[in-house]
């Protein structure tokens, strides 16, 4: 798994109607820590929110994982309403009308979500641990 940063300048080309939320984390200060932890690497986020409930978004493309039948995968890393939220496209794809629909990956979310853990605890060296996390919600 490779995580590239989608720059607010490209975020629309990127834009995608089947993100869907794989873990919220309520841990105090989190979201905070994640946001400088983002900022000091990216700049400013990919989309910029002007909501109390939303104050960044910083979304990636997933490169090394399959998310067939769609051709790309997304992974956004937010904060919502003082929480840090972690979401993705994966299991997802759009019908011929554009409405979201699940695919045969759908199943699979779970899965993924441990996979993403397990790239992003060490990468944004997280005080937390969300392995942990994950495994009282299942």
């Amino acid at each position: 798994m490779e995580l590239e940063f989608i720059p607010v300048e490209d975020f629309y080309f990127a834009l995608t109607l089947t993100v869907r939320p794989l873990l919220d984390l309520d841990q105090p200060g989190l979201a905070g820590y994640v946001q400088h932890q983002l900022s000091q690497r990216y700049g400013q986020p990919s989309t910029v929110a002007a909501a109390s409930q939303n104050t960044y978004n910083y979304v990636f493309r997933v490169n090394g994982v399959d998310n067939s039948p769609s051709p790309q995968l997304i992974l956004s890393i937010a904060d919502w309403q003082n929480n840090l939220r972690i979401s993705s496209d994966y299991g997802w794809s759009l019908d011929k009308d554009r409405k979201p629909i699940r695919t045969a990956r759908f199943s699979e979310r779970a899965t993924f979500a441990k996979q993403v853990i397990a790239y992003i605890q060490p990468w944004l060296s997280l005080p937390i641990n969300l392995a942990e996390h994950l495994a009282e919600n299942d």
